[in-house]
């Protein structure tokens, strides 16, 4: 007897799924967590005030520039490149083609019909390609988010740590684990290469690779940690400066 197959030309309904399971739960609370963010950091950003209390300053605003010329927040001068990574990463394209854009909300289960698809060679998606050079900004940001680390520590000329610098020190390290993380640079150290006794410093370069690598088994988690731990950040040092709590001195 022969097996009836669907034609191919058959349209599937939306979310149509032979799946059992509750697979639009990962779909949906990525839609929320991302959606939420979104709106908490834009506000956030376009405040222009409550960045900074005593030696701690919000990653939203870091670094600094204060300017005359420029009567927005100081924040919209910098938020613009580490978002411009996130929103070009691997992972999170990911994230929220399916949470957003339903193609396809989930792996076996009907999305948004496409049209004609191009890649990522035709405008909007060619735009994706620019994530390694969002990389090397990101970068620069994160030195200076270490750098706020560094300050979080001095209390008026004196050596102590608050919560809030624990806060801080959370952030940047979590945003560097995902930064080091990033399939770009997993790329740009040496996953381009076929034959790495070949290469010049080919031995430093295989290290690298296999470094980045290891922390790139865990992209997704530090993508998610990171997100959350910056608003985290931000939200804290707001607070503080608002006076709604107080910092926590450990010494």
């Amino acid at each position: 007897m022969a097996e009836l197959t669907a034609s191919p030309t058959m349209q599937r309904k939306l979310g149509e799924t032979m799946r059992q399971d509750a697979w639009w739960l990962a779909p949906l609370a990525t839609a929320v967590v991302l959606a939420g963010f979104g709106i908490y950091s834009t506000w956030a950003a376009f405040q222009g005030v409550h960045y900074e209390w005593g030696p701690y300053l919000s990653p939203f605003y870091s670094p600094l520039i204060l300017t005359d010329w420029w009567p927005l927040s100081p924040a919209i001068l910098i938020l613009w490149m580490p978002l411009g990574f996130r929103a070009t990463c691997y992972y999170y394209r990911k994230a929220y083609y399916r949470s957003f854009f339903l193609r396809p909300p989930a792996c076996a289960v009907t999305g948004l019909q496409p049209g004609r698809y191009t890649g990522e060679r035709a405008f909007p998606l060619i735009l994706q390609n620019v994530h390694r050079y969002f990389l090397y900004l990101a970068l620069i940001v994160l030195a200076f988010l270490w750098y706020d680390v560094i300050l979080a520590f001095n209390f008026d000329g004196s050596f102590g740590m608050g919560l809030g610098t624990v806060v801080l020190l959370a952030n940047a390290t979590l945003l560097s684990l995902y930064t080091f993380s990033c399939h770009s640079l997993r790329y740009l150290v040496g996953g381009h290469l076929d034959c790495f006794s070949c290469a010049p410093l080919g031995e430093a370069r295989y290290k690298a690779w296999r470094g980045v690598s290891a922390l790139n088994r865990h992209h997704m988690l530090w993508a998610w940690m990171s997100l959350v731990m910056v608003g985290f950040a931000d939200f804290y040092v707001r607070m503080l400066s608002m006076g709604v709590f107080s910092d926590v001195r450990f010494f």
